[in-house]
């Protein structure tokens, strides 16, 4: 039996393959040869539409046997930025005083390198006698656009006969120390473009013109005056925010002729995107109605609110974390969205990683004693579910 890989290692190899979203560059090679050592049977999945980044892909089963238990990440960055700004290569990794440095070290290869080891351990242990599969579900795809990566391989697992249930997602969610957060929901994510029309004139004659700025101010203070709600016994209060306002005008004594307004709503499940979209047409229509003028309006849904119920899955995780930590962690639905937000349409799923703060950043950076510490909770995770699998709603 091959013995399970170390999570550094394994993590500074995947950190050398400078994989910037929709770029593989060899990190999922380095990640299927460790898989296959282990006996996984690993499947590339790489996805392509027309007018869309083109991606790569890989899901690894051990067993074939239900319950499967399934690991989900990606292995696409974030662009470095500037590598001046960092004080070494941001994919070279590099280990100074306890600390892994490079691109992916918190977000998330780490948190993959630990997936396997985890895996290995409990393969090295049970072997064929595990009862049940273990699979791991990498994408390519989770920090761009989100279309040929996660949403596609679920549509193929579908198609295949891979039953997933019950995912964990190892996204930093830890917000200061290792295992203090376990993400069980995430919030909704809406974005909305109004276009306020009017008809452009000089400045001196304003019966000759329609200035279209005024039903746009009106629309937005209706919009931002109104409560959304004031959260629930698991989500945060919503939060409508305008995060640009534009007429493109330059000129002093012109009034133009459109005016552009782009929000994003972070909703929780007492809404749903189809409901917002609704409000915000009616709160446009009133103004027109009387103002006059007309509008156009263009909304897009990053995903919706939704929850895991606090339950026996995450009572496993939360308990395993405890056990390697010492102390059990908050059940939260905070922060943006992640690929949990599609896998929750197949099977349970909550998010746990590593410590997030040096996520997206220069210098991004991980301690390597929470590297091992998270293989020992994954592991722990992985001995909990085959024990005694909760069972699904």
């Amino acid at each position: 039996m091959t013995t399970p890989p170390d999570p550094i290692t394994l993590s500074a190899e995947l950190i050398r393959c400078p994989s910037v979203t929709p770029a593989d560059a060899g990190g999922l090679g380095v990640l299927q040869s460790a898989l296959a050592r282990l006996g996984f049977a690993c499947t590339r999945l790489p996805f392509a539409q027309p007018g869309t980044p083109d991606v790569d892909n890989l899901y690894a089963r051990y067993g074939d046997g239900a319950p499967n238990f399934c690991f989900a990440g990606h292995m696409d960055v974030v662009p470095p930025g500037d590598p001046a700004a960092w004080a070494s290569d941001p994919f070279a990794p590099r280990m100074e005083g306890g600390i892994l440095y490079g691109r992916g070290a918190a977000d998330m290869k780490c948190a993959i390198a630990a997936f396997v080891t985890a895996a290995g351990r409990i393969i090295r242990a049970q072997g064929a006698k595990l009862p049940g599969s273990i699979s791991l579900l990498i994408t390519g795809d989770e920090e761009g656009p989100a279309i040929n990566g996660t949403v596609r391989m679920l549509d193929w697992l579908r198609a295949n006969h891979q039953k997933l249930d019950h995912c964990l997602v190892g996204e930093p969610t830890s917000a200061a120390t290792l295992g203090d957060m376990v993400k069980i929901g995430r919030r909704g994510s809406l974005n909305v473009t109004l276009t306020f029309l009017g008809a452009q004139g000089h400045v001196a004659y304003p019966h000759q013109a329609d200035n279209p700025i005024p039903r746009l101010i009106a629309a937005l203070s209706h919009l931002q005056a109104h409560v959304l709600d004031n959260g629930n016994e698991h989500f945060q209060a919503s939060n409508l925010e305008v995060t640009s306002v534009d007429v493109g005008n330059m000129a002093t004594n012109v009034i133009p002729g459109q005016a552009v307004a782009r929000l994003n709503i972070r909703f929780n499940d007492m809404h749903s995107s189809k409901s917002l979209i609704a409000w915000i047409r009616q709160e446009c229509e009133t103004v027109t109605a009387r103002l006059g003028g007309d509008y156009r309006m263009e909304a897009s849904v990053t995903g919706e609110a939704f929850l895991t119920p606090p339950g026996p899955f995450s009572a496993l995780v939360a308990n395993a974390i405890a056990g390697v930590t010492g102390a059990p962690p908050e059940l939260s639905t905070t922060g943006g969205t992640s690929d949990a937000r599609f896998i929750k349409d197949h099977c349970p799923v909550v998010e746990f990683g590593l410590v997030g703060l040096s996520q997206h950043k220069v210098d991004e950076h991980t301690a390597i004693a929470d590297v091992h510490r998270l293989a020992d909770i994954y592991e722990a995770v992985l001995r909990a579910y085959f024990a005694a699998p909760p069972v699904r709603a």
